[in-house]
Formats: structure tokens, sequence, C-alpha cells
């Protein structure tokens, strides 16, 4: 099946073993060079503690323990058995909590946390002054809850007073402000369009050692991750009217872009669509069967890894890094307008992919999905990419990438921990391993 003109194929093997990949989606064209893949996939351990040697109790600002360093979190959930007054009660054991006020703040323990980021990369005034925002009315409710408790107060203060040093402002300055000064920026804490979803651990309960990855995340804990994103990513596009898109991804450890190896999600409100889907909408107009078409592909090379009643998981072709992918079945729908078990069949799946590539390997995780105003079909899809390599001068120059790993070989890969994985339980129920 030929996806690309001149009768390019998305894969092509070449007489010495060399095997040259082109994207149908992106137009991105990597080649795996014979020999380069015998490379360790990681140097050593690439992974260290963003604040704090491991295992002395030094915790990092998305640890519970310094709970009260960071912005007033807009949700989280927490298990279900005891608690009251929830809402948007969840199966499987988990239950979310909104607008909790800052007097309970320690009252529940939360597994997963939906903070605002300090740092945005679209600011709250990017929306107010460009496109007119008003904070919806339940989020000035709850900016004006915690500015009337004395708490909330003080933590505001507190978290704004720090990124006003961070930015480069005295301590001396800021004493001189009064309360309105220090306060103007206040509502980016709470109708801003940078969120993050933060995990309770660090690291692994019964390993201080041992980061706390997706890939240690308990089946059930990680469908309430994904529960929870794709909650998260529906309100911003209910609380910012303008976004026309809501980037999801992961980065995992610090040559993957973390800041903190404290895991997390990030979800960033846009005004445009992106480079990637419109790259991939003006292909779905000359090829309406551009999805179809790549997933049947990929079958047909063999490179699928698992799949359930709901996604597929494959080993990707054509991405700068070595790349396994998640597709929901479901095409015509965006991840908040599934039902609860198609997108548990998705967080499964990507679980999976993430036991596959173990607390090690650096990687980005990212999320693609219909924007709010495209009427066409598009998969939610999720591609994890290892960050095993450094691009160079030589991709600089051609905009051909070098990758160490066939699609084949990382099928490889992939498939003989899942198979071990699953004889051991650490699988979802459901799953369903490529034949080897």
């Amino acid at each position: 099946m030929s996806l690309l003109p001149a009768h390019r194929e998305p894969i092509t093997v070449m007489a010495d073993g060399t095997v040259k990949q082109i994207n149908p989606l992106s137009g991105t064209e990597v080649w795996t060079v014979p020999g380069r893949g015998h490379r360790p996939l990681v140097a050593g351990r690439a992974s260290h503690m963003a604040e704090g040697p491991r295992g002395r109790g030094v915790p990092c600002a998305f640890c519970l323990e310094r709970a009260d360093e960071v912005p007033p979190e807009k949700a989280r959930v927490v298990r279900s058995r005891g608690v009251t007054g929830a809402t948007g009660a969840e199966e499987g054991g988990f239950v979310t909590l909104t607008a909790v006020p800052p007097e309970e703040l320690h009252s529940t323990t939360p597994e997963f946390r939906r903070l605002p980021n300090l740092f945005e990369i679209v600011s709250y005034e990017y929306w107010r002054e460009n496109h007119g925002l008003t904070p919806i009315a339940e989020a000035r409710a709850n900016h004006d809850r915690w500015l009337a408790s004395p708490r909330g107060r003080e933590l505001v203060l507190g978290v704004l007073r720090a990124r006003f040093l961070s930015a480069g402002g005295s301590s001396e300055t800021w004493g001189a402000l009064d309360d309105d000064a220090r306060l103007a920026r206040s509502m980016a804490f709470f109708a801003g369009g940078h969120d993050l979803v933060v995990p309770r651990r660090h690291v692994t309960d019964d390993d201080p050692e041992a980061l706390a990855s997706s890939a240690t995340l308990t089946p059930s804990e990680h469908t309430a991750y994904v529960r929870f994103t794709v909650a998260s990513i529906e309100r911003l596009y209910a609380d910012i009217p303008a976004a026309r898109y809501v980037a999801a991804f992961q980065n995992w450890l610090a040559p993957a872009g973390a800041s903190f190896d404290h895991l997390h999600k990030q979800l960033v409100a846009i005004d445009e669509h992106g480079d990637q889907v419109q790259r991939e909408l003006t292909r779905l107009t000359a090829r309406s069967g551009l999805y179809a078409g790549h997933l049947q592909y990929a079958r047909d090379q063999g490179l699928v890894i698992a799949e359930n009643d709901h996604a597929v998981a494959f080993a990707g072709f054509g991405h700068r890094y070595p790349t396994l992918e998640v597709w929901a079945k479901d095409t015509d729908r965006r991840p908040f307008e599934m039902t609860r078990t198609q997108i548990d069949g998705v967080s499964d799946v990507l679980h999976a992919l993430h036991v596959a590539t173990g607390s090690d390997i650096p990687c980005n995780e990212e999320w693609h999905h219909r924007p709010a105003d495209v009427d066409r079909a598009m998969p939610w899809r999720i591609e994890l990419k290892w960050r095993i390599s450094t691009l160079a001068g030589f991709e600089g120059g051609t905009r051909i990438f070098v990758t160490t790993l066939t699609p084949w070989a990382l099928r490889d890969r992939a498939l003989e921990t899942l198979v071990a994985a699953q004889r051991d339980g650490r699988l979802a129920a459901g799953l369903r391993l490529a034949r080897t």
C-alpha cells in the first residue's frame, strides 16, 4: 500500500540493511543505519533527583511535603474510601475533589493533583490581553475564597513572592509593594491555561532509591491518571473559549526536557492548531484515508505490539526518536468525548508501553487529538518517544534524522519485556500481545 507521493513507501530497506523511513503524517525522514543500534540505550543511569540526593528525605517542589509552596490546586484525585463531599466520583477506587479550601489541603491525601504551572508557556495575561479572557464564575469564586481566607491569602502571597524573586526581583522591592500590587497576578493561578497533573509519588513506596515513573504505577493507578488528564483537557477547553487546541505531554527525566524527575503531565491551551495538526489536515484533505492507511501499514509490516478492544499499540516509523504509538480505535471522538471504557482501554495499552520502556529511559509522551474547531475525523493517539540520541549537525544540515533502532527491533524489545510483565501480572486484563 503506497501512502506517499512518487510511490515512496513509508519504510524502505536498502541492500546494505539501512532502513529509510518517512512519516506519512508529518513528512519527517529517518534513517536507521546498521551497527549504530548496538550502542547502549542509556549511558549509565540517566536519572537524577531534581532537588537533593535520592533517599535523603529532600522533597522536590511537586512533593506533598511542599504542598504549601505551589499555586492553589484546581482539583485532586484521592482514594475514594471514606471520602465525603466529592464531585465527579470515579469507579475503580478513586474520586475527584474540586476547589479544595486552603484549610483542607492536608485533610486528604491526593494521588494526583491538577496544579497551575508557576511558569506558564502561554500566560493568563496572554489570554486576557489578546483574547479578552474573563474568568468563569467558578474560577472567580475560588479565587475570592482563597484570598478571603487568612491561610489561603498567606499561601498565595508566598507563591507570588517566590515567583517575583525567581524573575529577578529583590526582597526589598517586594517588601515595598502593597498587597494589591503583590496580588495583581493571583488570578492566573485560578483561570490560567497551563496546568500540571502531578502524581503523589516522587520515589516508589517500597524503594526510596527508585524513581516513580508511569511504569511503576499499577494499571488502575495509571487509569486514574489518564482519566484525570482527559477531564483536565476538557476543563481547559471550557474555561478558555479562544483555545483552539490543548497540547498534552509528559517529559520524563532531564534528557527529555523535564525540570523535575517527579512524574507529571503538562497541559497547555494555545490559540493555534500548531504545525503538526496543520500538516495532518493538509495531508488529510488530499488523502481521506490517511489514518486508516497509516495504521494498516503498521499492521502489514508486523509492527503491532499489543491491543485490546479500544486501542492498538505499534512501533512507529518516521520519528526523530524511536517511538511507540497508541491509537484509539474510535477515530471520531476526542478523548473527553469517549466513554470511560474507551478511555480506560487507551490507558491500559499506554501503561503497557511504559512498562516496556521502564523507568530509566528518558522519554516524551505526546498526545494528539482532533482540535475543537475541526470537523474531520482525527484519532486520539499518543506517541512515546525514547530520547536516547542527541540531534547533531547531520540532522540539522539534511533534515534526515538518524535513529539507533529499526521499528522491528523496537517492537521486539518491547514485546520481550511485555511477555514477562504479563506473566507476572503487571499488565491490565484484556491486553492481547502480538505473537513474536
